[in-house]
């Protein structure tokens, strides 16, 4: 009997919790009053040009807030907003063997994101996110790019959702 009173108790708090629309399994914290977000296309204007990763961003970013947030997602500007572009894109070598070498790439991808919050201006930012991906020399850019972009994608994604409305 005390199991069924235990869950019934814990349906009961997690339906106040959930239905105050402030908090979320995933740590999200919504202003109760937004009911939408908007994403706009991220140009890429990196001085290196990857022709898939403005789309594959743009989006990553829309469907992490699809897959954690109750949020809508409409055209325009919404409730919450994100803009910005894609600001690098390079490969460079990292380390460096004896006979001067590389031993191992790393590909960065940064992005400028500007976040405004229609309830809470507090929150708005406008800053740079960069994530990196280290791979064998031995290996061309070509062999590993897709598995290293969608991993720098998810990174970058889960930093901006954690920026915007994770407030720990």
């Amino acid at each position: 009997m005390n199991r069924i009173k235990l869950f019934f108790i814990s349906t009961i708090i997690g339906a106040i919790v959930c239905a105050c629309g402030v908090y979320s399994f995933t740590g999200a914290s919504i202003p109760p009053q937004a009911e939408t977000i908007s994403v706009s296309y991220f140009p890429n204007d990196a001085p290196l040009v990857q022709p898939t990763l403005s789309q594959r961003f743009t989006e990553g970013l829309q469907d992490k807030f699809l897959r954690q947030t109750n949020l809508r997602m409409v055209e325009g500007v919404g409730h919450l907003h994100f803009e910005g572009s894609i600001t690098n894109y390079r490969t460079e070598p990292i380390a460096i063997t004896g006979d001067d070498r590389a031993a191992m790439n790393r590909l960065t991808i940064t992005v400028r994101v500007n976040f405004f919050n229609e309830f809470e201006p507090g929150n708005d930012f406008s800053r740079n996110f960069s994530r990196f991906y280290d791979y064998d020399s031995n290996l061309s850019l070509s062999q590993v790019e897709n598995d290293a972009i969608d991993l720098i994608i998810q990174e970058l994604t889960e930093d901006i959702f954690n920026q915007a409305v994770v407030n720990w």
